[in-house]
């Protein structure tokens, strides 16, 4: 195992009634904070209006953030940053998903450096080394940005997405409510959750690394309860227990626990540009690219078969057999049917109505100028890149 500093300081607050405490962890650092949402909707739920009313109720000074986008621009952080350095705010807290999690991570390291604009600090123009305390509260399970000390950002001037990473914007609390989930509509509930496993994929599962027992075997239960309860959440979305699950499953598959020890490159999600480049859902472009990633890598290298053939049997319920490439075939055909049956999700591009004239952007954006990933799963070049995209027409 290669040597590693682990540190996770976020505090949970996890269940139905937990919000009674958001006032006494925002004012352990003052008495302003920013909220901030995704999109027009929830500001119309109960819950903003709870948020809102425990904020005041404890005088505690709000200020808003609205339509934080579902890849959040760098203008939209930006804004954020003004009202943050305007106001003199000591915490700004995201209620809504990954994007408006990571919208404020970028917009609390912004806010103490010498930059209005958190481009500077993706570039490296200007330094940050701390940032505004942030509260994360999750409405979705999916990215596990709550827990996570890294976040993407958008630049829609430039057409990328990129990012920070460090310790100082992982966020100081979560409040995890799964009854906050139970109206995400079944086709985000699935994109979600078939994120959670792509990142358990990328961090850990498949690494061009020595699989360490006890994260590895962490990694696999965490896929086999994500593949099983995700059907549950997605058909009966106030099921307490799968919504839960799914909740706390999230999280720990981007908390840093089971990434310890391991140097990887994050080949899937190099790979999925389509979300940037076409406008989509971040997971259904990891859920129709992954399969035919795994398709092609079996079609070439055999040195993937006993890993892609261990993934059937333990967490898709493939029959084992000693012929573990026939084993590794099902695995893949098991995890397509599960994407199309179980998670009602399109499962090639040309089902939403997309073509291949998106493939320069998307291997250029994948690659950020290099010719391939050399320490990923298996290393591609740009050729391998453009078969793959290929593959998902």
């Amino acid at each position: 195992m290669n040597d590693f500093t682990f540190q996770n300081t976020t505090k949970v607050y996890f269940g139905k009634n937990q919000l009674q405490h958001l006032h006494e962890e925002v004012l352990k650092y003052g008495d302003k904070i920013l909220v901030a949402v995704g999109g027009k909707y929830i500001k119309t739920t109960p819950l903003y209006q709870k948020v809102l009313d425990e904020l005041k109720s404890n005088d505690i000074e709000v200020f808003e953030l609205g339509s934080v986008e579902p890849n959040p621009r760098h203008t939209t952080v930006n804004r954020g940053v003004k009202i943050c350095k305007e106001n003199g705010i000591q915490t700004v807290l995201a209620v809504g998903g990954g994007s408006t999690i990571d919208c404020c991570k970028a917009i609390a390291a912004t806010s103490l450096s010498e930059t209005d604009d958190i481009w500077d600090l993706v570039e490296g123009k200007a330094q940050w080394k701390d940032a505004l305390a942030i509260i994360a509260m999750p409405t979705i399970a999916s990215t596990g940005s709550e827990m996570d000390k890294s976040c993407v950002i958008a630049n829609v001037d430039k057409g990328v997405k990129s990012g920070i990473n460090g310790e100082a914007i992982r966020p100081k609390v979560a409040f995890l409510d799964p009854t906050n989930t139970f109206t995400v509509p079944a086709f985000q509930t699935a994109c979600g959750g078939f994120d959670i496993m792509c990142h358990l994929f990328d961090m850990n599962y498949f690494v061009n690394s020595e699989k360490y027992p006890l994260q590895f075997n962490v990694v696999e239960t965490l896929l086999k309860t994500v593949r099983t309860q995700l059907p549950i959440a997605i058909k009966e979305p106030e099921n307490y227990e799968a919504r839960a699950t799914m909740l706390w499953a999230a999280s720990w598959a981007l908390n840093s626990f089971c990434t310890s020890g391991y140097k990887t490159q994050a080949q899937l999600h190099s790979l999925e540009q389509f979300s940037s480049t076409m406008d989509l859902t971040h997971g259904l472009g990891l859920a129709i690219l992954t399969p035919k990633w795994m398709k092609y890598l079996l079609d070439r290298d055999e040195t993937v078969i006993e890993d892609f053939a261990r993934f059937g049997v333990n967490v898709m319920d493939v029959e084992d057999s000693d012929d573990k490439k026939a084993v590794a075939y099902k695995a893949i055909d098991a995890l397509q049917t599960f994407i199309k049956d179980e998670l009602d999700l399109p499962v090639h591009m040309s089902e939403i109505g997309l073509d291949d004239s998106h493939f320069d952007e998307m291997v250029d954006k994948a690659l950020h100028g290099a010719d391939g990933l050399p320490r990923a799963y298996r290393p591609l070049s740009k050729e391998d890149f453009y078969n793959i995209y290929r593959m998902c027409l």
